[in-house]
């Protein structure tokens, strides 16, 4: 048999004898906690493990173990102070003994726990996030965003039980003003391993879909604070900033700002008060429209009004422009009439002596007249003879005269001869000779 050999409980021994002699009685550890578990003597279980920042591989493992007496009291400290229970998935920092028994090997005792180191990793962790999404330069796209003024087309991603998500429809459907809204359920897993990838195949399903909504809620009722963890992510993340829609969260906690609230359009406390933003938003665009009929209305009847005035104005003055017009022309027509009237009686006038002077020329060469001054008419057959060539010998003819008539045969024709200076009696003497 070898010499200086040990069974393996000796050296067992000796480790923790080792152990104990050698290394504080306590150290304040970071890890983070897995497989967190509590038995039925209300010991919690566990396992503290270290990874790689940069692969994520882990690098360190100790198995772990809370004591009832102070899981109770450190379990309740911790939640009061950080918003979430104590379970895995936490980067914590804990006062520990190492331990090495015998029998159970190597484990870490935890005494004590700091929950202000906890708090700080999430928010280190959602600012690691925040700051390589605007390194991206995708931080703000979703809120800058415009939010259509009639949005009442939603897509909805939430689990189809949660209490959040009836509370959301009732809320939209109970509205005052009676609107209409139009709600559309992807369902999606909204705590625990399979969160970040429910809530990013939702996102899309939505996108197919995109140009039947104005927005997309994303809901979650009440729960635990690491429940959270999901909606610090980077993949969910950068889904909801590229998203070509406006995205409103309502994930339940007052307390937290995730990333996801970071990166949304629009960040709303509850599933309730994302129902509220919707209403309120459709609202303002309804007393928006209501100011701008108002508006038109108003500018309508002023301008009405004013066309009105104007054409009363221009009425007035046509008919009094007409009254003058007609007045002008009233007098005119008088003059005209007064001049046409004179001239009228101008014109009867130089008529009326034209005619007597026509009457006393027709008086004196009629035949009456010019018998009276002793001239004669000689007639054949009841023709007036003019001309020598009018009758012939034999021919009886007639005289008139201005106190009878007398007949005679032609016995003789000869031409005249020349008249005297003064031809008194000539027709006497043809007379004569006709006889």
């Amino acid at each position: 048999m070898v010499e200086n050999s040990f069974s393996l409980s000796e050296l067992n021994r000796r480790v923790r004898s080792a152990i104990r002699d050698q290394l504080p009685e306590t150290y304040w550890m970071r890890a983070e906690t897995s497989d967190v578990r509590r038995n039925q003597n209300g010991h919690c279980y566990l396992e503290f493990i270290e990874k790689d920042a940069s692969t994520q591989s882990i690098v360190a493992k100790a198995r772990g173990v809370i004591w009832s007496n102070h899981f109770q009291m450190l379990s309740a400290y911790f939640e009061t102070e950080t918003g979430q229970p104590f379970t895995s998935g936490l980067n914590v920092l804990v006062r520990v003994s190492v331990e090495f028994h015998e029998l159970y090997g190597y484990s870490l005792t935890v005494v004590d726990i700091d929950p202000s180191f906890t708090v700080g990793e999430i928010a280190r962790n959602r600012q690691l996030v925040l700051r390589r999404l605007e390194e991206e330069g995708v931080l703000t796209l979703n809120r800058e965003l415009a939010l259509t003024e009639l949005a009442n087309r939603i897509a909805v991603i939430s689990s189809p039980t949660a209490a959040g998500y009836e509370d959301f429809r009732d809320q939209l459907s109970k509205n005052p003003a009676g609107f209409a809204f139009y709600t559309k359920l992807f369902p999606a897993v909204m705590q625990g391993d399979r969160s970040e990838s429910s809530i990013i195949a939702a996102l899309e399903s939505v996108y197919q879909y995109s140009h039947l909504f104005d927005a997309v809620a994303i809901i979650r009722g009440g729960g635990a604070t690491s429940d959270l963890s999901c909606f610090d992510s980077y993949a969910v993340a950068t889904n909801v900033a590229q998203f070509p829609l406006p995205v409103v969260s309502g994930i339940g906690h007052e307390r937290d700002v995730t990333v996801l609230d970071h990166v949304a359009h629009t960040r709303a406390k509850t599933p309730t008060a994302v129902a509220e933003f919707f209403i309120s938003h459709l609202t303002r665009t309804a007393s928006e429209l209501a100011d701008f009929q108002g508006r038109i209305i108003a500018e309508s009847e002023a301008v009405i009004f004013a066309e009105q005035s104007a054409l009363l104005a221009l009425s007035k003055e046509v008919v009094h422009q007409s009254a003058l017009l007609l007045q002008r022309e009233i007098a005119g027509v008088e003059r005209t009439t007064v001049t046409m009237t004179h001239a009228l009686q101008q014109q009867l006038q130089q008529q009326f002596h034209y005619m007597e002077s026509k009457q006393q020329y027709i008086q004196m060469v009629s035949p009456e007249h010019i018998l009276r001054r002793g001239y004669t008419l000689t007639t054949r057959n009841g023709r007036i003879i003019t001309s020598l060539q009018d009758i012939s010998v034999d021919d009886t003819i007639e005289t008139r005269f201005r106190d009878g008539v007398s007949t005679s045969v032609v016995t003789g024709l000869r031409k005249p001869d020349p008249l005297p200076p003064n031809n008194e009696g000539i027709r006497e003497t043809e007379n004569q000779q006709s006889k």
